[in-house]
């Protein structure tokens, strides 16, 4: 693994008397694509939440660039890290400009205008981001795709070398789906980002990253390559049921799906 940029160990998260993640422990290496899988209610996105400390506290360590997290103030950490919700459906009363523009917050004092550098900087992620044509438009006009990649741009224009996806292309079409996937690994492999996501799709997690983390009610359970994931006993010991794994002629790695009952 390359220079660790988030070393986590031993971390626990409480809500109340609940043990959300226990004793989780890993590392993610410097332009990492990892993915973190698991059943619902595993703590995948509490795990974000906590690393960009949208939840704050916690027991046990994590270090962003060799720092302890809670050394970081707001502003040092955004400019580090960048979180990336699940679409909720929610409108928002901005135009695309405005909300990527937002990102820009790091860099700004309190009221104080765009520079004509953060407005250079906006205008190249939304080139990059495919979001330039539609930049005049609002939020909620825009289809499920669209405003997934203006929330991506929205991140970038944070300048944040770590992002946090929760299941980036959930609800998304097949053709927003691939557009989505292909921006990530090209912010991945282009632009050296290092790349979280949170997803239930096992096939693009090992195809779209190097390495994967599964969790299981709160503890992980496994950390490693996806061709040791892609296995009988390791999927199944995850989910608790029963996969058939299909050729992929297009990869040395097989499809996976659940196996109907009867199968």
């Amino acid at each position: 693994m390359s220079e660790a940029v988030i070393e986590i160990e031993d971390f626990t998260y409480a809500s109340g008397a609940k043990r959300i993640l226990n004793q989780v422990s890993f590392r993610v290496g410097e332009a990492d694509y990892l993915s973190i899988i698991g059943p619902n209610g595993a703590g995948k996105t509490t795990l974000l939440k906590c690393l960009n400390r949208i939840l704050p506290g916690g027991e046990g360590t994590i270090k962003i660039r060799g720092r302890r997290l809670e050394s970081y103030s707001q502003r040092a950490l955004a400019r580090l890290v960048s979180y990336v919700p699940q679409l909720d459906g929610r409108a928002l009363p901005f135009s695309v400009d405005e909300f990527v523009s937002m990102g820009r917050y790091p860099y700004l004092n309190p009221f104080s205008p765009l520079s004509a550098e953060d407005r250079r900087v906006v205008r190249e992620i939304l080139e990059r981001t495919g979001t330039l044509d539609f930049a005049g438009r609002r939020l909620d006009t825009l289809s499920g795709g669209e405003r997934q990649k203006v929330f991506i741009a929205a991140a970038l224009a944070q300048g944040a070398e770590i992002l946090l996806l929760d299941e980036p292309t959930s609800f998304l079409d097949y053709r927003h789906q691939v557009e989505i996937h292909r921006l990530l690994r090209e912010l991945n492999r282009e632009h050296g980002k290092t790349v979280l996501a949170v997803t239930h799709d096992i096939n693009n997690a090992v195809l779209a990253c190097n390495r994967v983390l599964a969790l299981k009610e709160g503890r992980k359970v496994f950390e490693g390559e996806a061709r040791e994931l892609v296995r009988k006993e390791t999927l199944e010991g995850i989910y608790e049921t029963a996969f058939l794994f299909v050729e992929n002629p297009y990869s040395a790695l097989p499809l996976v799906r659940p196996a109907e009952s009867g199968s």
